[in-house]
């Protein structure tokens, strides 16, 4: 059995002293954040896909079959700086989504997957033990408590 090592924030960023272990955890979440992000995107890139537009096809099989607004998609998205306009452009010209304007408001436009992007998901979920592993260093009780702790700090009391 292969051990990995772990290495420290300190050793990762070389950088030994910090203002106070609130600063240390600020830097320590969003290396952390783009280490996954990185790793994430070499599993997305087989497909060739970014994780925002893998965000998008998610967001839309979760609504399938209805179709759904690019406002709806936006509320949705991890990321809320991503242009989703832009993006549901490039997953369109890929065949992965289709655009319609909606039926029922002429200003609006309705965004669905097709099957195509339904069958790149699908492919997708084979791989999700590996997007799982991105984790792997911490048994399931700390990623609940992780998980507690992230939403405390999005939502303090």
């Amino acid at each position: 059995m292969q051990q990995t090592v772990s290495m420290s924030l300190e050793e990762d960023i070389r950088q030994t002293t910090f203002r106070n272990e609130h600063q240390k955890g600020m830097i320590n979440m969003i290396y952390t954040c783009n280490w996954i992000m990185e790793r994430q995107k070499k599993i997305l890139g087989r497909e060739k896909i970014t994780p925002q537009q893998f965000n998008i096809l998610r967001i839309l099989r979760g609504a399938y079959p209805k179709p759904i607004s690019t406002m709806q998609i936006r509320e949705r998205m991890l990321d809320k700086m991503s242009d989703t306009s832009r993006i549901v452009d490039r997953l369109t010209v890929k065949g992965l989504a289709n655009k319609k304007t909606c039926l029922t408001d002429k200003r609006l436009v309705d965004i669905a997957i097709t099957p195509r992007g339904m069958a790149m998901l699908e492919r997708l979920d084979r791989r999700n033990e590996e997007m799982d592993a991105l984790l792997r260093a911490l048994p399931e009780p700390e990623v609940k408590m992780l998980n507690q702790l992230l939403d405390k700090i999005r939502k303090p009391e």
